[in-house]
């Protein structure tokens, strides 16, 4: 008598590292252009508006809290898309 076949194990987590990756670049890509982003907008409204460079410093900082947003977004995404 032959014996019952066992059912697959199904992986929820079987992302392919490249994802993962890509992932990885896009978080890199994506704060750095937001920080040069405020950077290049904080350099302008020291042109226009004058001061001692704390337009600059306001919009790197700027840049790095829309930076760090869009990062959490582009994981949030990336995540829920693994966890079907």
């Amino acid at each position: 008598m032959s014996k019952p076949e066992k059912p697959l194990k199904t992986n929820k987590n079987n992302a392919s590292p490249m994802k993962y990756m890509g992932l990885v670049s896009a978080i890199g890509i994506d704060l750095a252009a937001c920080t040069l982003g405020g950077f290049y907008l904080g350099s302008w409204l020291d042109k226009v508006l004058g001061g001692p460079g704390l337009w600059i410093a306001f919009g790197v900082l700027l840049g790095l809290l829309i930076g760090g947003v869009s990062v959490f977004m582009i994981t949030k995404a990336v995540m829920g898309e693994s966890d079907e």
